[in-house]
Order: C-alpha cells, then sequence, then structure tokens
C-alpha cells in the first residue's frame, strides 16, 4: 500500500509541474487584457505590432491604444497612441486602424463617427515618426467622408501591391472599394478610366476587408454576419488580380461554442521571410453578453497543398513564442 500511494504522489506531482509548463510554452488567448476589437497586426522591424478598437460604446471610442511584442508571447501596452484631441473632426467611433510605415514614416489609418450620408466623418490618417506615436492627423480632413458605391467610409486596410502601388480596400454596409492611394497619403489617385473608386465587394460581403499575396494569388478576406452576434465569420476569395473578380471560396474562422462566440474582423500575420502565417481576430468569450466585450486572441492559418486556407481552429492555449530572426 505504501508503494501505491509514492506512485499516486509521484504522478501528481509531474502533472502538476509539467502542465503549467507546457502552458506557458503558448502566449494564450486573449493575447493581452481588456475589451480590445478589429486587431490590425503589422511588423516593423524585428518587433510585432497590434492596433486594435477599444471596445466600447460610441461615445466612449475616442482613442487607440496599441501593443508590441518581440515573441508574440508578452505584450507591452502603448497607451492613447492616437485620440480625438489629435484629429478635430473626429468626435467618436474611432473604429479599425490599418498601420504602415513608408520612408520611415508610419501612418495609422482610421474609421470615426460612424459616418452616414450628410455627416462630417469617415477614413482619416495620422501620422508619427514611431510606431507607438504620438500620432497627429496628417490632413486635417477625412482622406473618404462620403458614401461611395453604397459602402460606409469604415474599416479601411492599405495594401501593396508588387509594382508599390498602394491601394486602400474599405467599406462597410455589405459593399467594398478599393481605390489607389497618393504615395505620400495625402489624397487619391486615379484609375486609367477617370473614375476613384471600384467595387470589389464578394459575395455575403458584410465588413473588414483585408488581402495579401501568396504564390502570386491574391487572397481577398471580410467578416460576416452581425458583429454582435455569435454568427461574426470570416471567408475569402482568390483571384489573379487585385480587383478580382473575387467568387467566395468559403468560411475559415467562425465560433466554436465550447470556446467563444463571434470570431472575426481579423488580420494575417506572415513571419519574415517565411510560409508561416497567424490569425489575428477578436472574440466574444462565452460568459459574456456585451455586444462590446470582445477580445483580440492568435491562432495559427495554414494553406492546404492546392492552396486554399485550411479552416482556423480557435483556441485558449494561443501560438508558441515565436521571434523575428
Amino acid at each position: 500500500m505504501r508503494f501505491s500511494y509514492s506512485i499516486l504522489f509521484l504522478t501528481f506531482c509531474f502533472f502538476a509541474v509539467s502542465k503549467p509548463v507546457a502552458a506557458q510554452s503558448r502566449a494564450g488567448n486573449p493575447v493581452f487584457p481588456g475589451w480590445y476589437a478589429d486587431p490590425e497586426v503589422a511588423v516593423f522591424g524585428k518587433e510585432y505590432w497590434i492596433f486594435p478598437t477599444y471596445s466600447a460604446p460610441y461615445k466612449e471610442q475616442v482613442f487607440f491604444d496599441a501593443f508590441s511584442s518581440k515573441d508574440l508571447k508578452t505584450w507591452t501596452k502603448h497607451t492613447r497612441i492616437l485620440d480625438t484631441t489629435a484629429v478635430r473632426w473626429a468626435k467618436r467611433a474611432m473604429w479599425a486602424p490599418a498601420a504602415v510605415e513608408r520612408k520611415g514614416k508610419y501612418f495609422l489609418f482610421f474609421g470615426a463617427n460612424d459616418v452616414h450620408p450628410g455627416e462630417i466623418g469617415g477614413i482619416g490618417v495620422a501620422v508619427a515618426d514611431k510606431p507607438g506615436g504620438p500620432y497627429k492627423d496628417h490632413l486635417g480632413k477625412p482622406l473618404i467622408g462620403t458614401i461611395e458605391n453604397g459602402a460606409q467610409p469604415i474599416d479601411q486596410f492599405v495594401f501593396r501591391d508588387k509594382d508599390g502601388q498602394d491601394y486602400l480596400l474599405y467599406g462597410g454596409w455589405g459593399h467594398c472599394n478599393i481605390a489607389r492611394l497618393k504615395p505620400d497619403f495625402t489624397g487619391l489617385l486615379p484609375f486609367p478610366d477617370g473614375k476613384m473608386f471600384r467595387e470589389i465587394t464578394p459575395k455575403n460581403y458584410v465588413e473588414g476587408p483585408l488581402m495579401f499575396i501568396r504564390n502570386g494569388k491574391y487572397y481577398f478576406m471580410w467578416s460576416e454576419g452581425g458583429w454582435t452576434g455569435p454568427n461574426y465569420s470570416v471567408a475569402y476569395a482568390v483571384s489573379d488580380s487585385p480587383f478580382g473578380p473575387f467568387e467566395r471560396v468559403g468560411k475559415i474562422l467562425q465560433q466554436d461554442p465550447t470556446v467563444a462566440r463571434g470570431a472575426g474582423h481579423h488580420s494575417v500575420l506572415q513571419i519574415p521571410g517565411t510560409d508561416e502565417w497567424y490569425i489575428v481576430y477578436h472574440r466574444r468569450p462565452l460568459t459574456e453578453t456585451d455586444g462590446n466585450h470582445r477580445e483580440t486572441c492568435i491562432d495559427r492559418m495554414e494553406f492546404d497543398e492546392k492552396g486554399f486556407i485550411k479552416p482556423v481552429k480557435i483556441t485558449r492555449e494561443g501560438v508558441e513564442a515565436r521571434r523575428i530572426k
């Protein structure tokens, strides 16, 4: 009997010690505390950055925080990198920032004011000397402040094509536009036909557009469903051109009723110099009913041998620590 108790005691010790060690090797989801949504991920130098929406009622959404990490596991918070005191035309509902670096400057694109026809607001641009700001208004007015092709000017994403041309993808209310950006981000350039906007809306599109290139193909992703509901999710299409046509392939990110609800409005991270991909997204914990109670998470995103994106498994454990070489 004494021998049996010894075996039981040693077995208990093994699991008590080894289980936390395994858990500690992963970042865990959410990756940082607080209610944050619409996360935009970027790599600047050898650091990862996430720029999310502060998830609160519209009148309280008047600033942006950012988070940086060297390993996807330990994150540093940078508070109020931009707020409405620096953008005089923005009053509330600052949403879904998109951050890029160009010629040593850092640009933060954002939506503000939940604009409707005839109202002041839309997509703005801010600039800073470092990723963590402070940012200041780049234009003194919205870059896009009108409803074009039925698209509310929100949820902007900056995509750089192979020829170096920057494009802005954006749009709510079930419509997505693409527009050519000037090199200094002070305005838009017309397309060869003279138009400033092209609509590229795929089937079931709602909001949150994103684009990247892999193996010469253009992957266009977006969010579907309602942002406060459990059906919020992410789907994608593939084309040979950034202008489409984009035929919906299928859904790759959605809720798991055993983990979390409403998984959507994402961005994509490719580890520089590799074919290793991650999806950064928000979701709502099972314990929460408030629509604004959303948290930022990271999980792996993989492709099959034909280049299709495999359905993402959302996890509580998150991803392994990963430094940029």
